[in-house]
């Protein structure tokens, strides 16, 4: 039987590496890459990111564009405000820092809208798509909507609908270096993934996402092939 996946994308190594997850492992036979335009300040590489990713797996891709979101949004994430450098042992409690880049219900929403489509093809294609998303264990920093409890929330909702797709998580279970391993072992190119919170053309090197992947390589013991405005010289 053919599987279908509709995987919410935004070019970073947890969900590049969950779309070649889905492909190489679960062997799912037709991908769409799902892309959303928010009015982030990573706009620009995060589809870079992402239409690479749909290529390399020959997946469609599919951008949704959201241009009232800035609107909700306090993120830093839609603000031109300078970020924070931080330094390897501010990671011993990123909580804080972390909460600055939140942009409310984000996922409620991309899901929102990956349920949307997925019913849409039912009705025009009859297929069935899972729904992918790229969640990591984030321990007692997790988003609200980023959690194991949200994902089943949201499968619950998606009942209401007439395709009852499932979402699914596959790595949320896994840390940043686990996921790093398990790209590795799948030949992603970490190179042409992007995290930065910036929005630069080179990772910055010195953001809260710039540092949290350079501890990912550090611990994984994978040699970072990022190239970074600002080396991380107190990584050791």
């Amino acid at each position: 039987m053919e599987k279908n996946a509709i995987i919410l994308c935004s070019g970073g190594i947890d969900s590049v590496t969950t779309a070649y997850y889905i492909k190489k492992k679960l062997k799912y036979d037709n991908l769409i890459i799902l892309f959303f335009d928010y009015a982030q300040r990573t706009l620009k590489q995060e589809r870079k990111a992402s239409k690479n990713c749909s290529e390399k797996l020959k997946a469609e891709f599919i951008e949704i564009n959201l241009p009232w979101s800035k609107l909700l949004a306090q993120s830093l994430l839609n603000k031109k405000q300078k970020l924070t450098k931080l330094k390897r042992k501010e990671l011993k409690d990123t909580k804080k820092e972390s909460a600055k880049y939140y942009v409310p219900a984000r996922n409620l929403i991309f899901l929102s809208y990956a349920i949307s489509l997925a019913e849409s093809l039912k009705i025009s294609k009859n297929k069935i798509y899972d729904i992918f998303v790229g969640f990591k264990n984030e321990g007692k920093e997790s988003y609200p909507d980023t959690t194991r409890e949200f994902v089943n929330a949201m499968n619950k909702l998606s009942k209401a609908t007439k395709v009852k797709c499932m979402i699914k998580a596959p790595l949320i279970k896994k840390d940043k270096e686990d996921i790093i391993s398990l790209g590795k072992k799948l030949d992603v190119r970490f190179e042409d993934t992007y995290s930065c919170y910036n929005g630069s053309s080179l990772h910055c090197g010195s953001c809260l996402a710039c540092r949290l992947r350079q501890e990912g390589f550090y611990w994984a013991n994978i040699r970072d092939p990022t190239r970074y405005k600002e080396k991380p010289h107190d990584l050791g």
